[in-house]
């Protein structure tokens, strides 16, 4: 299923810098729309101040590009455009091309999920040279922030040891497509779950949540509202304990998990949100494993990231699933990965020698590699690069 004409339902064909249309115009006036080109997507420095990224974005890069091409609309919306003289940007003869154009480049990738590495080619772009151009922004676009997303969940899933993360920052993050995006790239990164239902839907992925605050305070005690919340979602039971006394909140929330257990269900588990987690949640524990819960899960949340939960982790912290929001969907310590794509090959037709393509730069890592590049890996006795 096409997700993003599902999300859309119109054309993206104008989700690209001015600057690719302009380029494109004066391919189309110079003849050398057909030339065929070689593109690469990559990155310079990986991200967090560590060595690696996490491949993601390409089944949305594929959804983009399949059946794309310039509606009626987009090119009603390019005539108007004007040069400083007031005349149209576009001539109609180009604009009738751009109606006309089906694209048909070649895109090879590392599939996603894999971990790559800066200069790789993450993705490679082969076809006519304007046609390639077009692509440029919006496979940036795509690529460099799920795959930003995705290094960070595999950063903080790395650090939980393998307790599950539950990915919860759909109400933190930059708009509706970044919400999505980034629910989609977090899974692929190592999330177990996310709160996004609507990501649930469109890309499978398992949907985990509880209640608010709100839920709590709108009941006449803490007691109530918890027993209410039991009997309307026995299945799916955890309980936010810290709005008034957590440890009051704890003891409560076990009374309503011994009536589930003699209604036939179980006290999934308790969700701090707040205060000192480490010496709550050993409290918690304890708590729970003497009341005979040992299997109820306890749950910490709160601007949880990578180096927080290494922090509660090594000072002992009694928390076995981690809900973790703003600071992952955002990338709160890193807002962008700095990938670029690169014209690397050219030649005049198919069949034609490639001329490999060099950029030059007074900064050495801006300096790009040259010709059509493809990715090895060599793996010692332990499978380890």
């Amino acid at each position: 299923m096409n997700h993003i004409k599902q999300l859309y339902g119109h054309s993206l064909a104008l989700l690209t810098d001015l600057y690719q249309l302009t380029m494109a115009y004066g391919y189309w006036k110079m003849g050398k729309l057909n030339q065929e080109a070689v593109f690469t997507l990559f990155f310079r420095k990986p991200p967090f101040h560590s060595g690696y990224s996490i491949m993601a974005g390409l089944a949305t890069v594929l959804d983009y590009l399949d059946g794309l091409g310039f509606t009626e609309t987009d090119l009603n919306f390019l005539a108007t455009l004007t040069g400083t003289d007031n005349k149209p940007l576009f001539e109609s003869d180009f604009l009738d091309y751009l109606g006309k154009l089906r694209f048909d480049c070649n895109l090879d990738a590392i599939p996603e999920g894999t971990v790559v590495f800066p200069h790789e080619p993450l993705l490679r772009v082969q076809g006519p040279l304007l046609q390639c151009q077009l692509l440029e922004t919006t496979l940036i676009n795509i690529i460099n922030f799920q795959t930003l997303i995705a290094t960070k969940a595999a950063r903080i899933c790395q650090t939980t040891q393998g307790e599950p993360v539950l990915e919860l920052g759909l109400r933190r993050a930059q708009g509706i497509d970044g919400a999505l995006s980034a629910s989609r790239a977090a899974y692929i990164g190592g999330c177990a779950a996310t709160s996004n239902v609507l990501a649930g839907k469109l890309y499978g992925i398992p949907v985990r949540g509880t209640h608010a605050h709100s839920w709590v305070m709108s009941f006449a005690n803490e007691t109530e509202a918890f027993q209410t919340y039991a009997e309307a979602m026995p299945n799916n039971c955890i309980l936010l304990v810290d709005t008034f006394d957590t440890l009051q909140g704890v003891k409560k929330a076990i009374a309503v998990g011994r009536w589930l257990r003699d209604h036939g269900h179980q006290l999934v588990g308790i969700r701090l949100d707040s205060g000192d987690l480490v010496k709550l949640s050993q409290q918690a524990r304890k708590m729970l494993d003497d009341a005979g819960f040992e299997q109820t899960h306890i749950v910490a949340s709160n601007d949880l990231d990578e180096h927080l939960i290494a922090e509660l982790k090594a000072a002992g912290a009694k928390v076995n699933l981690w809900g973790v929001g703003t600071r992952l969907i955002t990338s709160y310590d890193q807002p962008t990965l700095g990938g670029v794509y690169k014209l690397t090959a050219i030649r005049d037709e198919p069949g034609a020698q490639w001329q490999y393509c060099l950029k030059l730069s007074e900064e050495s890592i801006k300096i790009s590699n040259p010709g059509l590049l493809q990715v090895r890996r060599f793996l010692d006795d332990q499978g380890m690069f």
